[in-house]
């Protein structure tokens, strides 16, 4: 019987780790039914000479909740081999949610993932009420990806308490309802729940979001949900500090290890400059959790984003910053302009902290003034030795000048080479952490799998090629319980990466895009040498384009 599709000729990495080899890969129905010689003809054949055929990428974190409304082709991770993402992380989402809850679900992505009011208010559709209704829905869209979900604490706390869910822990009759949500998501196709710990993570009327006011009891039940069920697993962003793991932040690990006795992938372990030891000392502090599920999540790129004032995510986990958020612009200009908030934030730049106030790490990338464009490239610390201030003067004023329309470029997290290229060694963790959908108009890192292959494996040698498509292919894969994706073998789903070893790659920096809802801007990442991006045994990503095919599926645990 003829193939749908036959891959010839191409360096077959199976994403099992083992020894790449030379194979004709055979596709039927979606599913890979033949690899090795393939005499059979085929509809469709592609010529892999030179390329690597790996299992298609899958993105166990992001945050396409909302984009899938108006963008089905889930851009920009397939452009990078990424075949599955997962959505529903941090605790915060779209669903469930009735009418009144619309509003505090747009405010609290707003400020924890850095998505506009606006483009969201244009563009989301609504036609949903409760989670599996919101999972059918975005299936219903056909996504060019393969799409699989966490139901996200925060919006099913708000359905059952309201406004109440900011304020207070839930009573017994709310905890049980709130249960009984999570156990119809799980059986309709979510793959567990996810929560925040991160004080930074601020919502809806400026209030901790509501997965923050949960208490043990709640989470207990929560993860009971999960026991009961037998599957599933929990998102966590953990530590209160980028990748130092309190004591209490161990804890409350342990606690949801135990109480679920399923996975838990806890946010996050990037490198610091400024507590060089701090991700093996977590990593060490941990490590007698690992037998039960803890999987600490890496990322392989850089941390920079480019950020304005109106929208100041970057500085959250400063309490300073807290009286800037869902504000005017001339309310914001007044906070800026405040000497006492000033102060305050100086104070706080002295302790521990993502930033440090090294303002050689902040740059402005552009003025929105063509009298201030002078500025542009420089860093904040140059500026601040121009003028005879300091960086945190130097930062407000030009900001306040500009109307706070000035952009600038932040790196803070994973500068250090070494530091970043032990944690990809580092067994026992997860590659993730591309906020795919988040964060629109300061950063894009959904294009970590081909900077990884570029970078890491090509050019820095830090990392095996066939370890690095093992990384992104079966270890998510399994974290996620996804049974058919993430290995090239017979009978598997045909989800495929095609690309070429020699010239895969990205950016450090993003590029930036007016394509969102009303014309708003995004910043998104091209790929290098990534041919092909197959679903479902049809190609959605060719030669540097969407080609328009929209084959993906709700993935089921």
């Amino acid at each position: 019987m003829a193939f749908d599709l036959a891959i010839r000729g191409g360096l077959v990495i199976d994403g099992t780790g083992v020894p790449g080899r030379y194979a004709d890969v055979g596709i039927r129905a979606g599913r890979i039914v033949s690899i090795g010689k393939l005499e059979e003809s085929a509809s469709r054949v592609i010529d892999a000479s030179g390329l690597v055929v790996a299992p298609g990428f899958v993105d166990p974190h992001t945050h396409y909740d909302a984009q899938v409304c108006w963008d089905t082709s889930l851009s920009p991770s397939p452009w990078h081999g990424v075949t599955t993402v997962l959505m529903g992380n941090c605790g915060v989402g779209i669903a469930p949610t009735r009418s009144e809850g619309r509003i505090p679900a747009m405010q609290d992505l707003v400020n924890v993932e850095g998505m506009p009011y606006d483009v969201m208010n244009a563009g989301i559709t609504w036609d949903w009420e409760s989670f599996p209704e919101f999972m059918r829905a975005t299936a219903h869209r056909r996504p060019a990806a393969n799409v699989a979900f966490l139901a996200p604490l925060t919006p099913f706390r708000y359905f059952v308490m309201g406004e109440a869910a900011i304020e207070r822990a839930a009573t017994d009759d709310e905890r049980t309802r709130i249960s009984q949500l999570l156990t119809e998501a799980i059986e309709a196709g979510a793959l567990g729940f996810s929560t925040t710990q991160l004080p930074n993570h601020m919502g809806h009327r400026g209030r901790p979001i509501a997965c923050r006011q949960a208490d043990r009891a709640e989470l207990r039940d929560y993860a009971h949900v999960l026991r009961d069920a037998g599957r599933g697993f929990i998102e966590v962003a953990l530590t209160e500090q980028m990748s130092v793991l309190s004591d209490r932040n161990l804890e409350m690990l342990e606690f949801l290890l135990r109480e679920s006795a399923r996975p838990v992938t806890w946010l996050a372990l990037l490198y610091r400059d400024d507590i060089p030891n701090a991700c093996s000392a977590s990593l060490a502090k941990a490590a007698h959790l690992t037998a039960l599920g803890s999987v600490p999540q890496i990322c392989a790129r850089p941390l920079t984003r480019d950020m304005d004032l109106r929208t100041p995510h970057s500085f959250m986990s400063f309490k300073s910053w807290h009286r800037a958020l869902n504000l005017s612009v001339q309310e914001q200009k007044q906070v800026y302009a405040d000497p006492a908030f000033r102060n305050q934030f100086r104070q706080e730049l002295k302790g521990p902290a993502q930033f440090t106030g090294n303002w050689d790490l902040m740059a402005v990338a552009e003025t929105k003034s063509p009298r201030l464009e002078h500025f542009n490239g420089q860093t904040i610390a140059a500026i601040a030795r121009q003028q005879g201030k300091d960086g945190v003067d130097a930062l407000l004023d030009l900001a306040i000048d500009d109307n706070l329309q000035t952009e600038f470029a932040l790196a803070f997290l994973n500068t250090n080479q070494e530091g970043v290229a032990n944690l990809l060694r580092t067994p026992g963790t997860v590659l993730g952490l591309s906020d795919g959908g988040a964060h629109l108009g300061v950063l894009c890192d959904a294009g970590y799998p081909t900077y990884l292959l570029g970078h890491w494996v090509r050019e820095r040698k830090a990392i095996a090629l066939e370890h690095a498509v093992m990384r992104l292919t079966s270890e998510p894969a399994r974290l996620m319980g996804l049974r058919d994706r993430g290995v090239i073998a017979e009978g598997l789903a045909a989800d495929l990466a095609i690309f070429d070893p020699d010239t895969v790659g990205s950016d450090e920096r993003a590029q930036k895009r007016f394509d969102l809802p009303g014309g708003a801007k995004r910043f998104v990442m091209p790929s290098r040498g990534m041919h092909y991006t197959i679903v479902g045994g049809e190609s959605v990503f060719e030669s540097g384009e969407d080609t328009g095919a929209r084959p993906g599926m709700h993935l089921l645990g």
